[in-house]
């Protein structure tokens, strides 16, 4: 039987498209989507309106686009630069994560006007998009899993409590749902991407939390 981890400390730069090149690109596509939500909370109804829509159903619309899209490319086995050679046959991290942070856009509560209606969607997602290419570079030098579980934990923080001062993000939220940010990088399995569970840990938390909010 075939064994479902994955090495925690795998240098990803051997199996990437493009090579560091690629390994480099993909680090940096990954930190540039800290900018949707907060395009989303800004200008997101500006944006919907241009094809009629309201701005949780243009997500909606982006998300079914990306699974097809992504059904067509596991189906030719297409992998761009930047991509591992396994996911040419499984659903990709870039697709995983866009899948959540969709997701976030659409279930999470959004309570004001503005950037500050994203008290709660921004931390999550910048969770994803900060923390995870952080401990990935620390696990790929070979630093160890306790060393980024740390650096992880310290990030995390600082982006839920700066949501806490910044955004009015309940505090005694922030410190619950902050370290299972860094809990969902920790799993190492094929069936489902870190992008993925780094935002369903805390969304989910965040969801069973709201009748006290």
């Amino acid at each position: 039987m075939n064994d479902p981890e994955i090495a925690v400390d795998v240098d990803h730069i051997e199996h990437s498209v493009g090579g560091a090149g690629g390994h480099i690109f993909r680090r940096l596509l990954h930190i540039s989507m800290f900018l949707i939500p907060v395009m989303y909370h800004l200008y997101g109804e500006t944006i919907a309106a241009y094809v009629s829509l309201e701005p949780q159903q243009f997500v909606i619309a982006v998300g079914l686009i990306f699974i097809i899209v992504e059904a067509i490319r596991i189906r030719f086995g297409i992998i761009i630069i930047g991509q591992r050679e396994y996911e040419a046959t499984q659903i990709s991290a870039l697709a995983w994560g866009a899948f959540a942070v969709c997701l976030t856009l659409i279930v999470a509560p959004q309570p004001g006007e503005g950037i500050e209606a994203g008290l709660y969607t921004i931390p999550i997602i910048w969770g994803l998009t900060f923390v995870d290419p952080v401990m990935g570079e620390i696990k790929r030098t070979k630093r160890g899993l306790k060393n980024a579980i740390i650096v992880g934990l310290v990030l995390s923080y600082a982006i839920w409590l700066g949501a806490s001062v910044l955004l009015g993000t309940p505090a005694w939220v922030a410190v619950i749902l902050a370290p299972l940010t860094v809990l969902g990088e920790i799993p190492r399995v094929k069936w489902i991407d870190d992008n993925a569970t780094m935002i369903l840990f805390p969304l989910t938390a965040l969801l069973l939390l709201t009748p006290f909010l």
